[in-house]
């Protein structure tokens, strides 16, 4: 059946008909990327990747600055413009990562500062299977495809590697923030968290949030919407006429971006920031120590046990998404 979305070109793409059941599946989807988000270093979009509805998402997210949506919006025609923008397919997504950010935070919070090892070794499983699933979806590897790959694996490994800056806390850079952070939400491999830390404005925004400091979140608000919905018309203008060279691109950044989330690492140098935080800046990443106190380390086996479970958990949700296509 044809909706109204479908009449208004070839740039609108017919709304999907779901279930509830789809509905609740979806909202699923949205929790896990909400609990990747939360973690500096793991990335939502990697998660959407994963669980195969990353290109619905981006090309949802496109529509709203697209011409058609912004005609039904000023003539007031409301249906059609929440079908443009697949709207339903959005909320139960938002839902998702809301109430997983609402839910999840403070638990990861702590696992972040007493058990970092096995809380990291699980999202290592899951980051390392994202790149085996999301990769066969390319049918045939060609020279020019692993170049992307090599640009983009080499482009998320420097990038994770980088400094934290002290920087000023004005308007103008509360608005860039936002919008620099939720363009990296949105790719696969690069944490919208960890772009805060680099801009040394993580800590500030987390206080932002328990102070209740609606100015600063405001101003960081528009800048991310404003970047959502300008980078999500690049992302899909390249799905659309270079769908492979991208894909291959973002499976680089996700490999890449393994240097970030390997459990075992060693604080070389920190800062503490304008407001008392310690941040580490420069990190080495190595090898767990096999005994500890003379007995066999049991952390080695309870991280790759973990590990295994995330690594598992992808492939048997790839699995079931590709049986319900």
């Amino acid at each position: 059946m044809e909706t109204s979305a479908t009449k208004v070109g070839v740039a609108a793409r017919p709304v999907r008909s779901r279930a509830l059941l789809d509905y609740l599946g979806l909202v699923a989807r949205g929790f896990l990327m909400g609990s990747a988000d939360v973690v500096p270093g793991v990335s939502g979009g990697t998660m959407a990747f994963i669980l195969g509805i990353y290109e619905e998402l981006i090309q949802s997210i496109r529509m709203v600055g697209r011409p058609e949506f912004v005609r039904a919006v000023l003539g007031l025609r409301i249906r059609q413009a929440l079908e443009l923008v697949n709207a339903a397919f959005l909320a139960a997504i938002l839902a998702g990562i809301v109430l997983a950010v609402v839910t999840l935070a403070p638990g990861i919070e702590w696992l972040l500062l007493h058990q970092p090892v096995l809380l990291w070794s699980f999202f290592f499983g899951l980051v390392l299977a994202s790149v085996f699933t999301v990769s066969k979806r390319i049918r045939r590897w060609t020279p020019g495809l692993w170049l992307s790959l090599a640009v983009g694996m080499v482009g998320a490994y420097l990038l994770v590697g980088m400094v934290p800056v002290q920087t000023p806390e004005t308007w103008w850079f509360l608005f860039l923030s936002g919008a620099l952070a939720i363009c990296a939400m949105i790719l696969p491999g690069i944490s919208g968290s960890f772009i805060l830390v680099l801009l040394g404005k993580y800590q500030f925004f987390v206080s932002a949030v328990n102070q209740r400091d609606l100015v600063s979140l405001a101003l960081a608000g528009m800048g991310a919407a404003v970047g959502l919905v300008s980078f999500a018309q690049v992302l899909g203008w390249l799905f659309k006429r270079y769908h492979d060279p991208t894909v291959a691109l973002l499976t680089g950044l996700m490999l890449g971006s393994l240097r970030k989330v390997w459990p075992w690492k060693e604080t070389v140098a920190f800062i503490t920031d304008r407001h008392g935080a310690i941040l580490p800046t420069v990190e080495r990443n190595i090898l767990p120590p096999l005994t500890v106190q003379g007995a066999f380390n049991l952390e080695i086996l309870y991280a790759l046990g973990l590990a295994l479970v995330g690594f598992g958990l992808v492939m048997l949700i790839d699995r079931w998404a590709q049986q319900e296509r």
